[in-house]
């Protein structure tokens, strides 16, 4: 029985109860008249309450549309808020730690200490996965991230004198201005920062896996294309902002933290309250959901095109020592050093933007193979600028191309791998699957950046050698980590072509379709690399110079 007070839904659109509609005409007819009678004055009194009915009617509609509207851009305003927070924070970290005298391994750490807490994607997948809050899978969970990294960034600016130094460069170690966090507590803050973001992130990535599945199949793609162009927009936009506040504000780490703390409190949480959050009516136990994931690692069509992406990322290493080398060789300035950044966030998006309006049907392989010989390229661009051979171009413009384009070619080879891994997501265990996936991506991105620092100390590339114009021993360093980078087209070939290829994988007919050590290699794997990365990020913070580098 539909009760006075209760609302009635017709064709989802919210409407009152024909009990109140009865009512309504009953109160509005005089001399008793009743809805529908004959009488003249009862028909105009129905034209008037039709009017009225169709007002209130309209009233509903519109909230019910403002309702839609607010749960439709909920998710791709996740993705624009963790662009944003990616494009404020990582000018600040690119340039703040020189102020406060960070060594090289250090300058390097700082920013991945940002991205670690995504190598455990996977544990926050499997939570939200298996244990909801109020029935809600990912909403709350969302919220309770986008909290942990404002109130991170709070107690750095009410704790401590997030003012320059007035050289505005690196000190020789010591503060220049009393109360400034150490690089400890910087990392501390921004680690948390990190996790809280991250954590909201895989609730997004969560959402967008259980919805990319019901799209045509003409269409794949579109939906995850959209979100991530929404995440790389934020730090194109972001990074820009970012830099003129830190070069233009003696208090400019200040405004930038200030706003790191607030915007996920302005924009996101508000939007969580209309998350739509749809909790199937089974959901895995643990033991159900360890088992589904250890089957789907087993898989051919999992570990054989993800250990292609974990090689291809590994093999990424880049010259830990070229900030510096910019820095005290071609005095580069930190308005210099954060410009190649925000052109590099702005080529990326646009190569997100190539990649979905001209290259989402090409075969996977063929985006890799010419992104690998690009990349490759540009990166050997570098020992032109050490050997001061510049083709007529000044250093900022020569290290702009170099720099920035190498991103333009990574955002293009981002998304035919997103879209992969949601095709490798099984149902009900989307969080944990997609988390894992994309641990694998992230724990071996953090890996080479940690053994990026290692290799500092293969050849003499510390600042007093390059002061000194000792080049040698970055030209070698920048041939070798160039090399790596192309090696990665030897592996191409573990990289299914298509949609139709990857599943092909399970069939029968391929060798090892079901391996339980194909599995165990993966699953370790990804393990080692994130103890690994964590222990060394850890020890290039408390403890720098510990591996023989500047």
């Amino acid at each position: 029985m539909t009760l006075p007070s209760e609302v009635v839904k017709t064709n989802d659109i919210e409407v009152l109860p024909l009990l109140h509609r009865s009512k309504y005409n009953k109160r509005k007819t005089p001399m008793g008249s009743t809805y529908g009678s004959n009488n003249s004055t009862s028909i105009e009194n129905e034209k008037e309450v039709s009017v009225v009915w169709r007002d209130h009617e309209g009233d509903d509609c519109t909230r019910e549309k403002l309702s839609r509207f607010l749960e439709g851009v909920s998710i791709p305003a996740c993705y624009l808020t963790v662009g944003l927070m990616q494009g404020l924070s990582r000018p600040l970290l690119n340039v703040y730690p020189l102020a406060l005298g960070a060594t090289e391994a250090q300058q390097v750490t700082l920013p991945t200490l940002v991205m670690l807490p995504c190598t455990f994607k996977l544990f926050f997948g499997f939570w939200s996965d298996t244990m909801p809050v109020f029935g809600k899978r990912r909403k709350y969970y969302m919220g309770f991230g986008w909290i942990l990294t404002s109130f991170s960034m709070l107690h750095l600016l009410f704790n401590y004198n997030l003012q320059l130094p007035p050289s505005n460069g690196s000190n020789g170690g010591e503060m220049m201005i009393e109360g400034a966090p150490s690089i400890q507590v910087l990392s501390l803050s921004f680690f948390l920062f990190g996790m809280g973001f991250w954590w909201a992130d895989v609730m997004g990535d969560s959402l967008v896996a259980e919805k990319a599945k019901l799209e045509p199949l003409e269409q794949r793609g579109q939906l995850q294309t959209t979100c991530y162009a929404c995440r790389f927009f934020g730090q194109m936009v972001a990074a820009p902002c970012s830099t003129v506040i830190y070069s233009n504000f003696e208090n400019g780490p200040a405004i930038i933290v200030g706003l790191l703390a607030g915007i996920p409190l302005i924009l996101m949480i508000p939007l969580v309250f209309f998350l739509r959050d749809d909790t199937p009516a089974t959901i895995l136990t643990i033991q159900e959901q360890c088992s589904q994931l250890w089957n789907n690692m087993c898989s051919r069509a999992v570990w054989q095109p993800m250990a292609f992406v974990y090689l291809f990322n590994l093999l990424q290493v880049t010259n830990g020592a070229w900030r510096q080398f910019l820095k005290t060789v071609y005095d580069f300035s930190a308005e210099e050093l954060n410009e190649l950044l925000t052109a590099s966030y702005v080529l990326l998006y646009v190569g997100t933007l190539v990649y979905k309006y001209f290259m989402l049907k090409w075969s996977w392989r063929s985006v890799f193979i010419i992104s690998i010989i690009m990349n490759g390229v540009l990166s050997l661009m570098q020992l032109s600028l050490i050997d001061d051979r510049t083709f007529g171009l000044s250093p900022f413009v020569f290290a702009l191309g170099d720099d920035a384009f190498a991103q333009f070619v990574s955002g293009i080879q981002f998304l035919p791998t997103t879209i992969m891994m949601v095709h490798l997501c099984p149902d009900g265990s989307e969080g944990a699957s997609y988390a894992m996936y994309t641990t694998a991506w992230n724990s071996s991105m953090l890996l080479a950046p940690a053994i990026s620092t290692l290799m500092l100390g293969i050849w003499d590339v510390s600042e007093e050698a390059l002061e000194e114009g000792n080049l040698g021993g970055m030209f070698r360093l920048t041939i070798l980590t160039s090399l790596l980078q192309i090696s990665a087209i030897l592996f191409v070939g573990m990289l299914p072509r298509n949609v139709k290829d990857l599943e092909d994988l399970n069939s029968p007919a391929f060798s090892f379709s079901y391996s339980k050590i194909g599995g165990s290699i993966f699953l370790g794997t990804i393990v080692l690399s994130i103890l690994y990365s964590t222990v060394v990020g850890i020890l290039n913070v408390v403890n720098p110079g510990w591996a023989g580098e500047s």
